[in-house]
């Protein structure tokens, strides 16, 4: 079970009370204090959040209420991260802090900074997580939503935002996301993760009114919470950053080592060694992502067994023929037929 910071509700209760609705009794209905309503550190099950968005967002008819509750948000809710966060000396520091530490607002939350999931060497992807094709449409929706006004807050205005990945296909209006985020929006995307196609100068894009003394401080606190989460988080960071890179980068481009190391400023073996210290090896994450996606395209989409494979990386479809044989002892057919025949059923 992973917790959240009830902060992550900030402005629920007015947005909701707009709407004619009452987030006293949607919080009761899925179990959560109605404290947390006007809290920012309680810690409420992260799970339940996610049913509080979508039960308010259909029993109010309002399928952008995440739209709407971020722009009520703004960088203060993360405490002591968003000290660190503003007196960092570029926007690509402060990325960089939120993904070390975004845990001590959320244990199940992560953002991955990584290649430019269309492949352009002059863009990077921000990958928010967790997200499927099945949502939480509200839950990402805030969050996302957040992010992105929190780098525009950074960057003292737009920052060029190529365009956003959803996975999901929500019932509000494309329009609405787009006047939202300023910047094209493609809905069903093959991602694991929500994400944000940047201009990868906006890295190095100094920030104004930094002191030095009080990021070092934030961060000394940060590093002083919740030690074993944090100890936890120290030591899967790099397997959890390399398993979004390939993700973002599956169909792409050729998945090596070699320019995943180069993100992270490292020699390939260095690399490696780390990921093995985390009981872990490069391939058995390129393996593992390639596995997960092929299985929710075949069975979530109509997308030929030729497109299947190039979608997860392998040149020929006979490639994925035998990859499907290791992975389930069976045929990707037989895989995608298995699935439609339960749903059928069901």
């Amino acid at each position: 079970m992973a917790y959240i910071r009830s902060a992550g509700m900030r402005g629920m209760r007015a947005v909701v009370a707009e709407l004619g609705g009452d987030a006293e009794s949607y919080a009761r209905m899925v179990g959560l204090p109605v404290q947390a309503l006007d809290s920012d550190d309680m810690l409420v099950e992260d799970h339940a959040v996610a049913v509080l968005l979508e039960l308010a967002a259909a029993d109010l008819d309002c399928p952008d209420l995440g739209l709407r509750i971020a722009m009520r948000q703004d960088l203060t809710m993360l405490g002591s991260l968003a000290v660190a966060i503003q007196h960092s000396a570029t926007l690509g520091d402060a990325l960089e802090c939120t993904t070390k530490y975004l845990f001590v607002h959320g244990r199940g939350l992560s953002l991955a900074l990584g290649d430019d999931p269309s492949g352009r060497r002059d863009a990077a992807g921000l990958y928010y997580r967790p997200c499927t094709s099945d949502g939480p449409v509200q839950g990402t929706d805030l969050g996302l939503g957040f992010l992105h006004r929190a780098i525009t807050y950074l960057h003292q205005g737009e920052y060029g935002l190529h365009e956003v990945w959803l996975p999901y296909r929500p019932a509000a209006p494309a329009s609405r996301y787009q006047d939202f985020f300023g910047a094209p929006v493609r809905f069903g995307q093959p991602t694991q993760a929500a994400v944000l196609r940047v201009p990868r100068r906006l890295l190095d894009r100094e920030l104004a009114g930094v002191n030095a003394t009080l990021r070092r401080l934030a961060l000394a606190f940060l590093g002083e919470q919740a030690p074993k989460e944090s100890a936890t988080a120290r030591r899967t960071a790099v397997a959890t950053r390399v398993r979004a890179i390939v993700e973002g980068s599956l169909g792409t481009r050729p998945v090596e080592i070699a320019a995943v190391a180069r993100q992270f400023g490292m020699h390939p073996r260095t690399l490696q060694r780390r990921l093995e210290a985390e009981g872990v090896t490069f391939g058995d994450i390129v393996d593992d992502e390639r596995r997960a996606t092929a299985y929710r395209l075949l069975t979530t989409t109509d997308l030929s067994l030729g497109q299947v494979s190039g979608m997860v990386g392998f040149a020929e479809q006979s490639a994925l023929s035998r990859a499907a044989r290791r992975w389930w002892g069976t045929s990707a057919r037989a895989v995608r037929a298995a699935a439609l025949a339960e749903q059928r059923d069901a």
